[in-house]
């Protein structure tokens, strides 16, 4: 029997007998990898773990240890839940059933209207699924007419309407009588994925995401291997939901928004403002202590400056629809980047101007389907914090150092000390030489490793015009959320023809770098309130101080108090409703205001402040002085 030779993670090899599995070699090595593996990669691609392998080449086993195999683990899950489903109620059509964070859902097409009232029953039926332990087997249909032939059959429309849009090989995986159209991989058994599931919630989903097609139900699950870290992800789901931005949004008084103005779109209220302020001056303040130019430009520009861009072409969907001014096409701006681009093209640039550093807060309008919009986090109105590097070849390295000091230094001041950094190399269809490509991407690469940074490797995942650095943060419950991305840009300084003159007189084209720190300052804002629970650090509060008068003979000694705080710089605000001093302190903790001032005939007669501190409750009694030391520390 001919051999094929598998390299193993360590660099080891041995050879097998061609037509060999994933599992049959994890057995190989040990019989508990065997029983813990769940698929397996080659050569960098997913396989399943029952797999004939006819080629040599690299494998890793996929365990639940692995990031992976959580991916492998709850996508089975879903065709776990989705079976239990077509038993329960025969009649239902499948959409799609992905693994997403901590979890999975899967949409389906059913009269009857899914509660939670309805899942004990689907639960049940999952575990009787688990006990008869299908072996999951994987069916290849080189043929896509087969394919469709098979899902009409089965009376599988939704199935149907998304093996039109396939093309080469298309892959479908059975568990007992339950066949789903798939490319997996998955468990080896349904008695892999145990009884730790649990359904959270349904909600409306277009299919495929177009608000013109049939409104879908889309059920929320989550599974774990064991009892424990199922508990700690319901628990972690519950703080979630005591931290949703849109919740303290409305109880902080911070933002809205409205039906009468329009989904998508923010109504920043008076604290709400004061914050974004705040976040500004900071954002500001740190752009030109690092040598940027802050720069505005219009919310509108003339349609043909889109079409030089590119942006009519590749990115229209997402682009409202032009406007006709004076019998000229007017576009409201999706992207600040060519207004940049035309800054530089206002005049000759020589090398010595380079580097050159525009930043901006600038707000764009993009066209998001109502089935995705969500609180802050998902608007069709936002503020970019958009900057553009324009430098010689020589200067890119440590350009990107800069952006990248600057990028720690920024979140770090607002509390963010766990990231995910990933590095997007170039993908299949792109612009610019590989030449010009290989250089940008090993200037992303040696200015994180100068700096310390680890990173993974995202091949293939670059954008058209450029490698890039992605950096996905972590909250305070370990949820990652992606902020900033430095960006080399080869497409629009080619479509500006922009142009410096060297020391030669010769004309060069700059280097190109497109970066966002923060990303939008609403989304940045929404997971803020949910990284603090709205507890905001001093410095960001609205409101650092609420002053407490007890009656109102203390109404002119907490006035006097209060205009010497704002004095000294302090966002400070007095309650002075006919109140009892207990009703004012608990609604003062409900807004979560850092600090609290209580005055009564003590206080007046001896000059002093008692003073509170939400969360730790009463610090005594001081003096004005103690308690302006305190706040500036």
């Amino acid at each position: 029997m001919d051999k094929i030779t598998i390299t193993f993670p360590d660099g080891s090899q041995k050879e097998f007998d061609k037509g060999v599995t994933p599992l049959e070699i994890a057995k190989s090595i040990s019989n508990s990898l065997s029983k813990k593996a769940l698929a397996a990669k080659i050569n960098g691609g997913f396989v399943h773990i029952n797999e004939p392998l006819q080629e040599s080449g690299e494998i890793k086993i996929i365990t639940i240890k692995d990031e992976e195999g959580y991916d492998v683990f709850w996508h089975s899950s879903a065709h776990l839940m989705a079976q239990a489903i077509k038993r329960i109620y025969p009649e239902a059509q499948l959409g799609i059933g992905p693994p997403i964070a901590d979890g999975f859902y899967y949409d389906i097409d059913l009269e009857h209207t899914i509660t939670p009232d309805d899942f004990e029953k689907i639960e049940k039926e999952m575990a009787k699924i688990v006990d008869e332990d299908y072996l999951i087997k994987r069916t290849v249909y080189k043929d896509k007419n087969e394919a469709l032939e098979y899902f009409k059959k089965h009376n599988e429309f939704l199935k149907i309407d998304l093996i039109n849009e396939l093309e080469g090989d298309i892959s479908a995986y059975t568990q007992g009588e339950f066949t789903d159209l798939c490319r997996g991989p998955h468990v080896p058994s349904t008695r892999y994925l145990g009884k730790n599931f649990k359904l959270l919630s349904v909600a409306g989903a277009y299919w495929k995401g177009d608000e013109h097609n049939k409104m879908l139900q889309r059920i929320y699950a989550t599974n774990y291997p064991d009892k424990k870290l199922l508990k700690q992800h319901l628990h972690r789901l519950e703080e979630a939901k005591r931290r949703d931005h849109r919740k303290l949004g409305r109880e902080l008084d911070l933002f809205s928004i409205q039906d009468e103005i329009g989904s998508g779109l923010i109504l920043w209220h008076p604290k709400g403002a004061l914050m974004r302020h705040i976040i500004e001056s900071y954002w500001k303040e740190e752009h030109l202590l690092s040598g940027y130019d802050l720069v505005n430009t219009p919310h509108i520009a003339k349609y043909e400056l889109w079409e030089r861009s590119g942006h009519a072409g590749f990115y229209s969907e997402n682009m409202f629809s032009p406007m006709s001014v004076d019998e000229v096409d007017y576009q409201l701006k999706p992207m600040n980047c060519p207004f940049h681009m035309m800054i530089y093209n206002s005049q000759i640039r020589s090398y010595r101007d380079l580097p050159m550093r525009y930043a901006e807060l600038g707000t764009v309008y993009r066209y998001e389907r109502s089935g995705v919009l969500h609180g802050l986090m998902r608007v069709r109105g936002f503020t970019q914090d958009d900057a553009h590097i324009y430098c010689k070849p020589e200067e890119l390295t440590a350009e990107i150092q800069d952006v990248l000091d600057l990028t720690m230094r920024m979140l770090s001041k607002f509390g963010f000390s766990e990231y995910d950094v990933y590095l997007s190399t170039r993908p299949e269809k792109f612009v610019g030489s590989e030449e010009s490509w290989e250089h940008a991407t090993e200037a992303l690469r040696k200015a994180m490793e100068l700096k310390g940074i680890d990173f993974t490797v995202d091949p293939g995942e670059g954008v058209f015009y450029g490698p890039k650095i992605d950096i996905k943060i972590k909250d305070v419950l370990g949820r990652s959320w992606q902020c900033s991305t430095i960006q080399v840009d080869f497409n629009l300084p080619e479509r500006f023809d922009l142009a410096y003159v060297d020391s030669e007189g010769e004309r060069r084209r700059p280097i190109t770098i497109h970066r966002a720190l923060l990303g939008s300052l609403e989304r940045f804002f929404g997971i803020l309130i949910e990284h603090y629970a709205g507890n905001f650090p001093l410095w960001l509060a609205p409101v650092q101080v609420k002053v407490l008068p007890i009656a109102d003979r203390h109404f002119e000694y907490a006035r006097k108090i209060v205009n010497e705080l704002r004095a000294k710089g302090f966002r400070v605000e007095i309650d002075e409703r006919n109140e009892k001093i207990g009703y004012k302190i608990r609604n003062a903790e409900m807004q979560k205001i850092p600090y609290m001032i209580v005055l009564g005939d003590k206080e007046v007669e001896a000059g002093k402040l008692s003073v509170r501190h939400k969360g730790d409750g009463d610090l005594g009694q001081m003096d004005l002085q103690s308690l302006t030391a305190l706040l500036n520390k």
